[in-house]
């Protein structure tokens, strides 16, 4: 288990280091630039999918998915953040009501 670890401690530390000796001329290219805007949205739609999507090790449909479709619904229709986490928090509260 420590040296799984260690090896990932590592590794993040070496892409990070990766990261930093990027030359300027690569990161000042549009397509770098578009790229990285875009990996933190993908990042945390693969994050609210796995939540909203799984139990354990399964795939689970529950009052957590049509929470989620109610917040895409609120952000549709460009409502601020904090209403559209209250109008999903509250749709899966109201699901789940027995």
């Amino acid at each position: 288990m420590w040296a799984a670890i260690i090896v990932a401690g590592a590794g993040c530390y070496l892409l990070k280091l990766a990261g930093l000796s990027v030359p300027d001329q690569v990161l000042e290219r549009p397509f770098v630039r578009r790229l990285a805007d875009l990996i933190p949205v993908a990042l945390l739609a693969a994050l609210v999918a796995v939540q909203a999507l799984s139990t354990r090790q399964e795939l689970t449909v529950d009052a957590r998915l049509v929470g989620l479709a109610a917040g895409a619904v609120a952000l549709l229709a460009r409502a601020p953040f904090l209403v559209v986490v209250i109008v999903a928090a509250l749709t899966t509260a109201l699901i789940r009501l027995p």
